[in-house]
């Protein structure tokens, strides 16, 4: 019985440590680790949980991890068909479907030419691909903006284009002198004529506009009826202009778009600002708005996260957007943010210095929270493991009862360590990537906790898969 329940620990911990680098690793530069130690230690985290909990490595599609190891995942199950039986290979097949359908366009059609290089193209694949493309709403505009995609996708699932000026854009450009649908023919016109580039969609209108020498403030101005809410910020924050739909943005998103300004800026839009984000935190919190009680939070905002070239303040942007949604969380107003800088103003935090977690840990439990959230990359250096040493006194002394609960959230993905730096045994550590999937990673931490077995996480992802793909229904 103590084997079995041992061997139950080991999975959950490989379970969870798989999903913490879903959620958080995307094979890039991290502050700590180049890009090529990312994408090697997630291959292996990839390749040792798709043998060893195959139903487990499907069902993280149900859950909140990025798009780029959701595409891993996809691209893992579909190569390796023939270890699944015939139960599983169904299950596969509507997490898939249902995964796909949420990811972007050009994600999916960039999955497609992978699996294309790995000759992949059973039977199974083809279907889910021909169900996809199947399902895009304006297959000319993919035609358009995703042509290249489009093309390797209707070759290797062997499907003809859904209409027959279709196949011919999309395969004998100079066939037809005009086409009926007004994108293909604004494509067609747009290589000659400049009224027609800004019919276009903005990534392909961009090519066509420095092609005609228009001038970018001229482009921006015209194309704007065409961007999509992410191009407009994008191209807005560029130039410095005060993005139109700040209100609607999501908030991790909105904090990245805060920090990239100067401190002048935000002390002086600080009202529009921090409204926003209040809006948007108001929002990621949901139905748990007001329903955590009294909470009190320790947030990174030492010099590492500052991130890479690649993860520009992301890191820090991570711990700005938890700041306002745990201030929407708390019960009553009850919420009390402290940074390690020892800073009071969030919308002014910056990168800077050293990161002294178990000061500011020690401050946080005189608060007497009922709940105690940490957002950090665990590394503790100032000095060097105090908060563990503080937490782990706390929990077996202090709070034996558990009267306080203690999450660490963390940003960052650990590639010599395969996870995500913990801070302390008893503290139970999840990744995260965007604070708006913060009530749902604290719910998933508790098992990292050894209070709840193998077999309440399996139920868990079970139901999670349920509601991912409309089963439950």
């Amino acid at each position: 019985m103590a084997q079995e329940s041992c061997a139950d620990l080991i999975a959950a911990e490989d379970v969870l440590l798989f999903v913490n680098a879903a959620v958080t690793a995307t094979g890039q530069r991290e502050f700590r680790s180049a890009a090529g130690e990312q994408r090697l230690s997630l291959a292996f985290l990839h390749a040792y949980v798709r043998v060893n909990y195959r139903r487990v490595y499907a069902a993280v599609l149900a859950l909140d991890i990025n798009d780029h190891n959701a595409a891993l995942v996809i691209r893992h199950l579909l190569a390796s068909a023939g270890e699944a039986d015939a139960e599983e290979k169904r299950a596969e097949g509507r997490l898939i479907a249902a995964r796909l359908a949420v990811m972007a366009p050009q994600r999916v059609y960039r999955l497609l030419r992978a699996l294309r290089a790995a000759k992949v193209n059973n039977r199974r694949t083809r279907a889910i691909f021909r169900d996809w493309l199947a399902a895009r709403p304006d297959p000319a505009f993919d035609a358009v903006k995703y042509r290249g995609g489009l093309k390797s996708a209707t070759r290797h699932a062997h499907l003809p284009p859904v209409e027959a000026e279709l196949g011919d854009f999309l395969f004998r450009p100079g066939r037809r002198a005009r086409y009926a649908h007004p994108l293909l023919d604004a494509h067609r016109r747009a290589h000659y004529e400049q009224a027609a580039v800004f019919e276009l969609p903005f990534t392909v209108a961009e090519g066509f506009a420095a092609r005609h020498g228009i001038p970018r403030a001229v482009f921006l101005e015209r194309i704007a009826p065409r961007t999509t809410r992410l191009e407009r910020l994008r191209t807005q924050s560029r130039a410095g202009a005060v993005p139109a739909d700040l209100a609607t943005m999501p908030l991790t998103r909105l904090a990245l778009y805060v920090l990239s300004l100067g401190l002048d800026e935000r002390a002086r839009r600080r009202g529009e600002l921090t409204g926003a984000l209040r809006a948007a935190a108001l929002r990621a919190a949901g139905p748990h708005a007001g329903t955590w009680g009294r909470i009190s939070a320790v947030l990174d905002d030492s010099y590492s996260s500052s991130g890479s070239g690649q993860k520009r303040r992301r890191p820090l942007a991570v711990a700005l957007a938890c700041h306002f949604v745990l201030e929407a969380l708390a019960s009553g107003g009850a919420y009390r943010g402290r940074w390690t800088s020892g800073g009071g103003d969030p919308l002014l935090a910056r990168p800077f210095g050293a990161t002294p977690l178990g000061m500011r840990v020690l401050d946080a439990l005189d608060d007497r929270p009922e709940r105690l959230v940490i957002v950090s990359d665990g590394w503790d250096n100032a000095p060097p493991g105090l908060a563990g040493e503080v937490l782990r006194v706390w929990r077996g002394r202090l709070d034996p009862e558990r009267r306080t609960r203690v999450v660490h959230l963390n940003p960052v993905y650990d590639a010599d360590g395969f996870d995500v730096r913990r801070l302390a045994p008893s503290v139970p550590t999840a990744g995260i990537r965007d604070a708006e999937d913060l009530p749902a990673l604290v719910e998933i931490a508790q098992f990292a906790e050894g209070r709840t077995g193998l077999a309440e996480l399996y139920s868990y992802l079970d139901r999670r898969t349920a509601d991912f793909t409309g089963s439950s229904r």
